[in-house]
């Protein structure tokens, strides 16, 4: 093993330095970006001398209390006038650049220690002696450790199995004291290292190749390389980055049930899309009669009448459409006479018998995928009422019983994941990326975030301005800007990531005519234009 650490550090020695600070790039659109979530991981952290690292676990709700008692009264039945209480210990602010993207330090507002929920303990960076580069696959993973000093330590790989883990944990047990970069937040290489309590460093997949180019320029790509560069990257720039903290169980398994659940209607949709395309080879007329083919009486209508010439019988149609409550007297007629008339224009007989055998199983699985997704949202709604957060994310105009649930599981209930509004901003990607080079100073679309927050987000922005006079008036005012649609609920939607992240900070439901006197006291726009349209 030390032959090989030998090999690779000669056949790398011609390359440039690792330089000690490195600026992620910025994430562009393009055929080969990663499908993963952003990751940000760069926070520059410059401490005064004589200072101490304020751990993040200190920045929550609860205060220790100062040292010592409020009285030197050594008997309590005595009554005497209480001493004032001694300063507590002032807690030194971390001083660094604040970046909007990842700020990897936080720090109490007012010098007071503060209590924390408890988590498994990550290690202290200072306590850190060696750094793993975990390059994962589906089916095995690469590992390269190294210590302080850069020299590899140790390379293997192992198999995404139950001995494999074996084999990895006891090939680690020799450094207790180590921390895992890996190219991503999620997945099962991440729930297996959090499980076993290691301190997980995810490393957003545009800066994990910059890493890799660091240490080899000339475009060499190798999945030892990739462990390499994310295990030196780690060790050079770590220091910033801030560790993967697990969500509670109940706000996971939210996350990954509204996830599974949006998947399952992107293949609802699918499928409606494919049945669509068949009923205009063969059945226009049964395409013409309904419009919303996402209802499930659109295919029990092909299941009962699966040809043009399975449609006779008045009596027949009449009862489908009161049976599924579907009689209107604006379209009964209408309908009546498309059914009738379905056999004057239609394919030719083998395009119908092999197009309605297809429409038929098309029809089968959306009704099985109905049943699942009815499964699916009743476990949910299960899962969001007994949810702590339940009454926070309920308050939300426009969020309601679907959008309520799905902005918990996609935000999470721990604003302390984000550190700072703009974070939450840019991961759901309302918040625009900034470009400036001497006179040139644009903007543009962030594309790299979180889509499922960034969908979600969206359409709640969509239903807030439905549900609120002052979401419909800065809508409104967007789109007279000349913006898009999906560019005003952007803008909407980065305002309602503020209050929203306010909200989980302050753990308050959301209280309109609060919000509502808060914008009249810093003379809001928005406030002026609700109050008088015509201005």
């Amino acid at each position: 093993m030390r032959k090989q650490s030998e090999q690779m550090q000669k056949e790398f020695s011609l390359l440039t330095d690792t330089v000690s600070k490195v600026i992620h790039p910025t994430a562009r659109r393009s055929s080969q970006a990663s499908p993963q979530p952003a990751v940000n991981n760069f926070a520059a952290t410059k401490m005064k001398f004589g200072e101490k690292v304020l751990r993040s676990r200190h920045a929550r709700r609860g205060r220790i209390a100062p040292g010592g008692s409020r009285s030197l009264c050594s008997h309590p039945t005595r009554i005497q006038r209480s001493l004032p209480a001694r300063l507590a210990a002032p807690v030194t602010t971390s001083e660094r650049t604040k970046a909007c993207e990842a700020p990897g330090i936080r720090s109490t507002h007012d010098g007071a220690a503060m209590h924390t929920r408890k988590t498994t303990r990550m290690k202290n960076w200072k306590e850190l002696t060696h750094y793993i580069g975990f390059d994962w696959a589906k089916d095995h993973h690469s590992v390269i450790i190294v210590n302080t000093e850069g020299q590899i330590v140790a390379d293997f790989e192992f198999d995404h199995s139950l001995e494999g883990w074996k084999s990895f944990a006891e090939k680690t047990s020799a450094w207790p004291n180590l921390a895992v970069a890996i190219e991503t937040s999620q997945g099962a290489a991440v729930d297996q290292l959090l499980q076993r309590d290691y301190s997980v460093y995810p490393v957003h997949p545009v800066a994990a190749q910059s890493y890799r180019q660091r240490k080899a320029p000339s475009g060499t790509k190798t999945d030892h390389l990739d462990a390499w560069g994310l295990a030196d990257a780690l060790r050079v720039d770590g220091h910033g980055w801030k560790p993967l903290q697990p969500m509670a169980p109940m706000t996971q398994q939210l996350r990954l049930l509204c996830r599974d659940e949006v998947s399952l209607i992107e293949q609802r949709t699918a499928l409606v899309n494919q049945l669509q395309q068949a009923l205009a080879e063969y059945y226009p007329a049964a395409l013409e009669a309904f419009d919303d083919w996402t209802d499930s009486f659109t295919w029990e209508f092909v299941l009962a009448f699966p040809t043009p010439q399975a449609t006779a019988g008045k009596r027949r149609w009449e009862k489908f459409l009161h049976t599924h409550k579907l009689w209107r007297p604006q379209t009964a007629e209408k309908r009546l006479k498309l059914f009738a008339q379905a056999d004057h224009f239609k394919a030719s007989e083998p395009i119908i018998r092999a197009k309605s055998q297809f429409a038929l199983s098309l029809c089968k699985l959306l009704c099985t995928l109905s049943q699942q997704l009815k499964l699916y949202r009743k476990q949910i709604e299960a899962l969001f009422r007994d949810h702590p957060d339940h009454d926070l994310f309920g308050s939300l105009p426009g969020a309601k019983k679907v959008l309520a649930p799905r902005l918990l599981a996609a935000v999470g209930n721990d604003p302390e994941r984000y550190g700072s509004q703009e974070v939450l901003q840019c991961i759901a990607g309302t918040a625009p990326v900034s470009y400036q080079s001497g006179r040139i100073n644009k903007v543009h679309i962030r594309w790299s975030c979180d889509k499922f927050l960034r969908h979600t987000v969206h359409l709640w922005a969509d239903c807030f301005r439905k549900a609120s006079a002052w979401g419909q008036t800065y809508y409104q005012q967007k789109r007279d800007e000349g913006m898009s649609h999906a560019c005003a609920l952007r803008c909407l939607g980065q305002r309602l990531l503020k209050i929203l992240f306010r909200m989980l900070t302050t753990k308050t439901p959301y209280d309109a005519e609060l919000h509502a006197r808060n914008q009249k006291k810093h003379g809001s726009w928005v406030i002026k234009l609700v109050n008088d349209p015509a201005a």
